[in-house]
């Protein structure tokens, strides 16, 4: 047995602790963006016979490319540089060509300017906000036959913008570490982090409410950690076919779409924690009138009143 809402300033603690490092990481190194967001050009290169990273990362710097990020995905490598025409492109791949002493097949060449990448950065923040907005109104009319609707709707947005948060910070270090970049398929999974984060949530807010209904107890908070058990056994199955599907996805679909497989990866796990110990044990706090003692308390070395 778990005991989600009597343990739950624990949950809340870890996760004001991840969620603090995600803002501090992301404040301090921000997130690294993508042609998509910055406008330049991208493409995937394959050498025959092969060639070392490093050694085609100095050829780009040799050729007049120095800002040129260079990574290495199964037998090919994903490069990403300034905005070059498909002529530069040509006399580029000409050149690699020559110094390497490799024949280059150029393949997913893709070159995005500066004011469509400003557009689309403008038009993915729009998009998350108006999806998080429209779901604070669509879950407190769903709920709406229950005391403050409201209320439901607001712990399911809070519990998104958690893994939200999580998503973010955790590519803002991948950006700083390894120069993992955000583009257009990082949104798409995030918005998909959004939909799966919320769906999991109703779930376990449904239960609540059929067993308010139901009247199994009239305290609030035995009635949320009873539904919270309930569904836990649909949350885990649920999440691991997705995360069969998701793996299926990183082995067998290709290198461009791994960065939208990282985001919906690092999204399950942060959105199937956050619909079981902490949008529930949340509307208990919130009940309950905890708001100003939710973090006063040290759990080290006190001894049991």
């Amino acid at each position: 047995m778990i005991d989600f809402v009597g343990k739950r300033k624990w949950f809340f603690l870890l996760s004001a602790l991840v969620i603090i490092i995600a803002i501090t990481s992301l404040a301090a190194f921000k997130l690294r963006p993508g042609i998509d967001f910055t406008g330049g050009t991208s493409m995937t290169l394959r050498f025959t016979p092969q060639v070392e990273q490093e050694q085609l990362r100095q050829e780009f710097t040799n050729l007049g490319h120095p800002e040129t990020i260079v990574q290495m995905s199964g037998g090919d490598f994903l490069v990403r540089l300034k905005e070059i025409s498909p002529q530069e492109r040509e006399s580029l791949t000409e050149g690699l060509e020559t110094s390497l002493g490799s024949e280059v097949i150029a393949r997913d060449y893709n070159a995005i300017s500066a004011s469509i990448a400003a557009n689309t950065a403008r038009n993915a923040g729009s998009a998350v906000m108006i999806a998080a907005v429209a779901m604070l109104f669509y879950i407190a009319w769903a709920f709406r036959r229950m005391p403050k609707p409201f209320r439901w709707g607001a712990c399911a947005i809070i519990a998104l913008v958690h893994d939200v948060l999580i998503v973010m910070g955790i590519f803002s270090i991948l950006g700083r570490m390894a120069n993992v970049e955000v583009n257009a398929m990082f949104i798409t999974g995030l918005l998909a982090v959004v939909g799966y984060s919320v769906n999991n949530t109703v779930v376990a807010f449904d239960r609540i409410r059929e067993n308010m209904v139901k009247g199994i107890s009239s305290d609030f908070a035995v009635t949320v950690n009873s539904s919270l058990l309930e569904t836990l056994a649909r949350s885990l199955n649920t999440s691991l076919t997705t995360l069969c599907v998701i793996l299926a996805l990183f082995l067998f679909g290709g290198s461009t779409i791994h960065l939208f497989v990282a985001v919906l990866l690092v999204g399950l796990l942060a959105g199937t924690y956050s619909s079981l110990f902490i949008a529930g044990p949340l509307m208990v706090t919130w009940e309950k009138g905890e708001w100003g003692q939710l973090f006063s308390w040290i759990p080290f070395g006190k001894k049991p009143v």
